[in-house]
């Protein structure tokens, strides 16, 4: 074997490794970016919100309206999961961007059973392990999607004990919803990190990618963000 050709492919192949990892950290900034402007949407519109009576009380004055939104965000992020891999990167962010929007006006709701310094202090501790399960989600060569599919069904048993909570009301109950909330979208959030990097590295950052990965990990980030709020939150007296 001749010595300058092994240096020369391995040379090579340093290279190409070094392109595709310059890639992967182009498109996972760009999805992050996408991800705190979804953030940054939902805050701005929480709080403007959340100081306004007149807003406060059209919202929280009529249930329909309630209801309204809600189903409005369902059928919003149904549409998005449907149509963002074939419509333009326009369309897509608008579509990302109005669902930011509108659970900011949902989420306004935390200013009036938790404090201000609550909230904040919340926020920064989601975002502190957010960074961490992505981080490690993105850099573990173990295979989690055993764990994804574990966290997806502890998902649903979740929405339906929420469900059940809903006419039970037992505070017990709750903190336990909670806890398994917190533990469920902590994995999430690392399962669904390793999923983005595998499907770019198969397919490219093609159909809108950075936009969906961003809705994905946005939903993870606030319901990690509402249920540490539940366990750990100061509520008003």
């Amino acid at each position: 074997m001749n010595p300058a050709n092994d240096l020369y492919r391995r040379s090579i192949s340093a290279a190409d490794r070094s392109h595709v990892s310059s890639e992967l950290s182009a498109f996972f900034a760009k999805t992050y970016a996408w991800m705190g402007l979804g953030l940054a949407m939902t805050g701005c519109v929480a709080v403007a919100v959340a100081n306004s009576e007149t807003m406060m009380n059209l919202i929280y004055g009529n249930r329909a309206v309630v209801w309204g939104l809600l189903f409005g965000q369902i059928a919003l992020v149904w549409a998005f999961a449907a149509t963002a891999h074939r419509v333009s990167g326009t369309t897509a962010a608008l579509m990302f961007t109005g669902y930011a929007a509108t659970v900011g006006l949902t989420l306004s709701s935390i200013f009036m059973l938790y404090t201000e310094g609550s909230v904040a202090r919340m926020f920064f501790v989601t975002a502190g392990a957010f960074g961490g399960l992505s981080l490690a989600g993105a850099t573990t060569k173990r295979d989690l999607t055993p764990v994804g599919r574990f966290m997806m069904m502890g998902l649903f048993g979740l929405v339906i004990a929420m469900v059940v909570n809903w006419f039970w009301h037992n505070s017990a109950f709750e903190f336990v919803m909670s806890c398994a909330g917190v533990l469920i979208f902590a994995g999430l959030t690392a399962y669904d990190t390793q999923k983005l990097k595998t499907i770019y590295a198969e397919r490219g950052e093609a159909g809108n990618l950075a936009l969906r990965g961003a809705l994905t990990l946005y939903l993870d980030f606030i319901n990690l963000f509402l249920f540490l709020l539940r366990l750990f939150g100061t509520r008003r007296d």
